[in-house]
């Protein structure tokens, strides 16, 4: 049995935020007894990009701030990073530490800000996908991680929580290269357990007081759940994630591929719930990313057809010139380098589109939507 906490948490109002963490992190005895080599904590949040807290794209400060002071009350020097969607660069964190506001979180508490941003290639034969793994060096020089994600939906994994918050351990424009060689969501998933593996955080907390749900990871709809989720397991965690969210857990591509290779079952009753039980916790499904869908015609016509219907009908980004800045951030971040600028406006090749929507994720005007193809939704239905 793996035990996952639930904590009631209306708000972000920080008293009642740091109850909630506090209490869900003393289930956590590793944290009082882990042995201090370097002293040093790394607090992998999720900052995507240059949004405010009240978007609910990033992890919220007033959670991270919790975590920061219950670390320091144990004795360490605490670091909060993360290598976000795009270039990984000095003056582009330092927007996104103001705008996410950990900026305010480091005068609040003296903690620190990561600003190192070279990486080393890590050789991880355990791997599944990928034995060569760039890893941003912070990860590897701190005694202990603790992932502290965001709780939303995702256009290409369905759901982002605490096994997915940990692909921000890849660096900047690495993260595309890693896309576009395991550009199906399965595959991904592998890879993004194999980063999962070989980080192994300590502890994994999920903040889901404000979440998203439709086009997340960036432009969905902001929706209030009022919890905040926390384990040892990061695996376990998710699976009780996703069933909050009202999706059946092995449907997740990160849960399945934890369940194939033996990590976790991915069944609910493997699982002891701590803190606020799932009867008292509001189960509403969530509106699901416009590019997940279930087939209507699977066991009907050859698998052959209905891979071949998928790949010719499957949504693609859209790309709105109005609403568009011209910052030229989904050029730089398409793995499949298939979007260029001609009059300062993005122009795709969707022929060769692998639909990761990493532009669709990383657009700072959300200028940029998910269309399907009009038989492609008479074919199919939302899960």
């Amino acid at each position: 049995m793996e035990d996952v906490i639930i904590k009631k948490c209306a708000s972000y109002n920080y008293n009642e935020v740091e109850r909630a963490v506090f209490s869900s992190m003393e289930y956590c005895l590793d944290l009082k007894t882990i042995n201090k080599t370097t002293g040093k904590v790394l607090l992998k949040v999720n900052l995507l990009k240059k949004n405010l807290p009240e978007d609910a794209v990033t992890t919220h400060p007033a959670v991270v701030e919790a975590v920061v002071r219950y670390m320091q009350n144990l004795g360490w020097q605490v670091i909060i990073g993360d290598s976000p969607g795009g270039p990984f660069y000095k003056k582009r964190m330092q927007e996104i530490y103001k705008a996410s506001g950990m900026q305010q979180v480091a005068q609040n508490t003296g903690c620190e800000l990561n600003y190192d941003f070279d990486s080393v290639e890590i050789n991880n034969q355990q791997a599944d996908k990928l034995h060569s793994i760039k890893i941003i060096r912070i990860a590897t020089t701190v005694d202990l991680i603790i992932s502290i994600a965001k709780f939303k939906t995702h256009c290409m994994m369905m759901y982002t929580g605490a096994v997915k918050n940990l692909f921000g351990t890849i660096p900047g424009l690495t993260k595309a290269e890693y896309h576009f060689k395991l550009h199906s969501a399965e595959n991904f998933a592998g890879h993004l357990l194999d980063i999962c593996e070989y980080i192994k955080p300590v502890f994994s907390i999920i903040d889901a007081i404000e979440a998203m749900e439709g086009n997340g990871p960036a432009s969905g709809e902001k929706r209030h759940v009022g919890l905040l989720l926390a384990a040892k397991n990061p695996y376990a965690l998710d699976t009780v994630g996703t069933y909050i969210m009202g999706m059946e857990p092995l449907s997740v591509p990160t849960v399945k591929v934890a369940q194939l290779r033996n990590l976790f079952s991915g069944d609910l009753n493997d699982i002891n719930i701590l803190g606020n039980d799932f009867s008292t916790v509001p189960i509403i499904p969530f509106k699901k990313p416009a590019s997940i869908k279930k087939t209507l015609v699977s066991g009907i016509v050859p698998y052959k057809i209905e891979s071949f219907l998928i790949k010719a009908l499957r949504p693609k980004p859209v790309f709105n010139h109005q609403k568009c800045i011209s910052c030229g951030d989904c050029v730089r971040s398409c793995p499949a380098k298939i979007i260029t600028l001609q009059n300062g406006k993005p122009v795709a090749n969707l022929e060769k589109c692998i639909s990761c929507f990493c532009c669709h994720e990383l657009c700072p005007a959300k200028a940029i939507d998910i269309k399907t193809h009009w038989l492609y939704r008479l074919l199919f239905k939302n899960n």
